[in-house]
């Protein structure tokens, strides 16, 4: 299990922050693609690989995709992700890459 390095944070329009824990309880590397699970507020499967685009992510249960960039940019990916995960699941999955990010090799 690896724990991941940044606590999610989101800020509201009131100001007010929200925290909340995530772990990252199982990651393999298939050779085309990695499976990472994340169980956090939501219990998230996260399909991740590479394409002549570039990175993409998929969760399968979320019915959800899309193109990011290197796992490190967890700005460019938080804004990606958060379109199709919703706010909270998006920033855990974001900080996740960001915690293997250097276990990640595409």
């Amino acid at each position: 299990m690896c724990k991941i390095r940044h606590v999610p944070i989101y800020q509201e329009s009131n100001h007010r922050n929200e925290k909340w824990v995530g772990k990252i309880t199982n990651f393999n590397c298939h050779g085309t693609h990695y499976e990472i699970r994340i169980e956090s507020r939501s219990s998230i499967l996260v399909l991740f690989g590479k394409t002549k685009l570039g990175a993409f992510a998929c969760m399968p249960d979320f019915n959800a995709g899309c193109h990011l960039a290197n796992p490190k940019d967890i700005f460019w990916n938080t804004e990606k992700l958060v379109r199709v995960l919703g706010k909270i699941d998006g920033i855990t999955v974001a900080c996740a890459l960001n915690a293997l990010a250097d276990k990640i090799h595409y």
